[in-house]
C-alpha cells in the first residue's frame, strides 16, 4: 500500500515476496531509517545502530555488537550469569508453590528477562521479585514503548517538530534521563572498580568488553555510545519488556492448549531429564520447544512493524515507484496472519514448524521479526537464548493450574498495540510441583 501521511510518503509491504525486494534484493538503497522524532531525544538517533545511516560509524558499532558482543563464544563466557538468574526464578516459583499463592507470569517473566540481560551487560540485577524497583523498572520500559509506538504528529508535519504538540520528545526524554543516570553510575563505579584491582576480579560482562574498546588508545568509542549501545539494547525488539511479552504470549498458548503443553514437557522431561536445569548447550536438542517459540513469535510478533526503513532512492519495485525518503512499514502482524502463507493461521500450531526449515534468523521472509538484510536486530542471538530458557524453565521444572473457575479458552488474548504488542489482561496461574 501507499499512503500520504502528512508530507510523508508511507509503504506499507504486506508479503513475503515485497519484504524480499525490500530487504534482501534492494537492501542498500532501503538501508536508511525514518527516525521518529521521539527518538532523537538527547540525540539517540546520532549514538544508535538502530537508527544511525549505514556508514563508517554505523559500520563500527555494529562490528562491536557482532564480534564483541553477541558472538558465540562472548555468550558462552557469560552463560553462567543467566543460569544464576533461572535458578532464582525457580527458587522463587517454588516458593510461591509452598505457599499456594498466584503468579503473575509477566510480572516474573519481566524481572527475570531484565535481570538476565543485566547480568549479561553488567553482571548485576536491575530487579527483585514483589518489589517495588520491579514495578519502577517496569514502568519506565512500558511508557517508553507506548510513547516510541504512539503516532506522532511531528513525523508526519515536520513543522511541528519545534513546538513537539503531543509532548512525545519530552517524554521520551524524561525516561531516557532516568536510564542514563543508571547507566553513569554503573559505569562510573565499574571505571573505579578496574582502576584499583586485578585482572582477576573481571567480570565476564558485556560492559567489560565495552571498556576495553573505550580506553584502548586508537578507539573511538566513547563513554556516551556505551551508554546509547546499552539503552539499544535494553529497547530493541526483544529487550526486556518485548521478550517479557514473548514469553507471556508462549505461556498463555500453551495453557490455552493443554495438549501442546504436554508436548513440550514430555520433551523437556525425556531430552534433559525430571529434575536438571536446562542449559543453552540444550536448546538445539529440543526442535518442539522451538516449535513453540517460532510459533509465539509468527502468532504474537513483538511488534507488529519492523523499524520503518527509508528509501534512499528512487526504486521501482513491481512496476510500482517508491519515491526517494519514503519510509517503509514491513507488516509482520500481516505476514502472520496470512492464510496464503499459512494454513489456519488463527491457530496456535507449533507442528507447523516441526517438517519446516522456515526460521527467524533473516532468510526467511515468512517470519522476519527481527528483521534482515544489513539492519537485522543484533541482539538476535541473545534473544533466542533468553526466551528459550525462559520458556523451558517456567514449564520443565512446574506444572500450571488457571485461577479457579476458569476454563483454558476463556484465557484472555486480547492486545494492546504499542511499539510492542502487550498482552492486555496480565497471564495469571498457580505453579505446582
Amino acid at each position: 500500500m501507499h499512503l500520504k501521511l502528512g508530507s510523508i510518503h508511507t509503504i506499507v509491504v504486506s508479503s513475503p515476496e515485497i519484504a524480499k525486494q525490500i530487504l534482501q534484493k534492494h537492501d542498500k538503497i532501503f538501508s536508511g531509517r525514518a527516525v521518529p522524532h521521539a527518538a532523537e531525544a538527547m540525540d539517540h538517533d546520532k549514538a544508535s545502530v538502530a537508527w544511525l545511516p549505514t556508514q563508517i560509524k554505523w559500520r563500527k558499532l555494529r562490528k562491536i555488537c557482532k564480534e564483541q558482543m553477541f558472538a558465540m563464544h562472548k555468550l558462552e563466557a557469560s552463560e553462567g550469569l543467566r543460569q544464576e538468574k533461572l535458578k532464582q526464578l525457580r527458587d522463587y516459583l517454588h516458593e510461591r508453590c509452598t505457599s499456594k499463592r498466584v503468579v503473575n507470569i509477566g510480572e516474573v517473566a519481566f524481572v527475570t528477562s531484565l535481570n538476565l540481560m543485566s547480568a549479561t551487560l553488567f553482571s548485576l540485577d536491575f530487579a527483585r521479585f514483589d518489589s517495588n524497583s520491579a514495578h519502577e523498572m517496569k514502568e519506565i520500559f512500558q511508557e517508553l514503548m507506548k510513547i516510541l509506538g504512539t503516532p506522532n504528529l511531528a513525523d508526519y508535519f515536520p513543522v511541528l517538530k519545534l513546538i513537539d504538540p503531543q509532548g512525545l520528545k519530552r517524554g521520551t526524554k524524561v525516561y531516557f534521563g532516568k536510564l542514563f543516570a543508571m547507566f553513569d553510575e554503573i559505569i562510573s563505579e565499574r571505571l573505579q572498580s578496574r582502576s584499583i584491582s586485578s585482572d582477576s576480579t573481571r567480570k565476564n560482562d558485556l560492559l567489560e568488553v565495552l571498556l576495553d574498546i573505550n580506553q584502548q588508545s586508537d578507539s573511538d568509542l566513547s563513554l556516551n555510545d556505551i551508554k546509547h549501545l546499552i539503552l539499544l539494547l535494553r529497547l530493541n525488539r526483544y529487550g526486556a519488556d518485548t521478550t517479557t511479552d514473548s514469553v507471556q504470549w508462549a505461556m498463555t498458548e500453551l495453557l490455552r492448549n493443554p495438549n501442546k503443553m504436554l508436548k513440550a514437557k514430555h520433551e523437556l522431561r525425556t531430552i534433559i531429564g525430571e529434575n536438571k536445569q536446562v542449559e543453552e548447550s540444550d536448546i538445539s536438542r529440543l526442535p518442539y520447544l522451538h516449535a513453540v517459540i517460532k510459533e509465539t513469535f509468527r502468532y504474537h510478533p513483538a511488534g507488529p512493524f519492523l523499524i520503518p526503513h527509508k528509501a534512499e532512492d528512487n526504486v521501482e519495485i513491481n512496476g510500482y515507484m517508491v519515491p526517494k525518503n519514503a519510509q517503509i512499514f514491513v507488516n509482520v502482524w500481516a505476514i502472520g496472519r496470512d492464510s496464503n502463507i499459512w494454513s489456519n493461521p488463527d491457530s496456535f500450531e507449533p507442528e507447523r514448524f516441526l517438517d519446516s526449515k522456515i526460521d527467524y534468523t533473516g532468510q526467511d521472509f515468512e517470519l522476519i521479526n527481527f528483521g534482515s538484510g544489513r539492519r537485522i536486530c543484533p541482539g538476535l542471538p541473545l534473544a533466542h537464548v533468553m526466551v528459550h530458557l525462559m520458556v523451558a524453565t517456567l514449564i520443565h521444572n512446574f506444572e500450571w493450574k488457571l485461577e479457579p473457575g476458569m476454563k483454558p479458552e476463556e484465557i484472555d488474548v486480547n492486545e494492546m498495540f504499542g511499539l510492542s504488542l502487550h498482552k492486555a489482561v496480565p497471564l495469571r496461574a498457580f505453579p505446582t510441583k
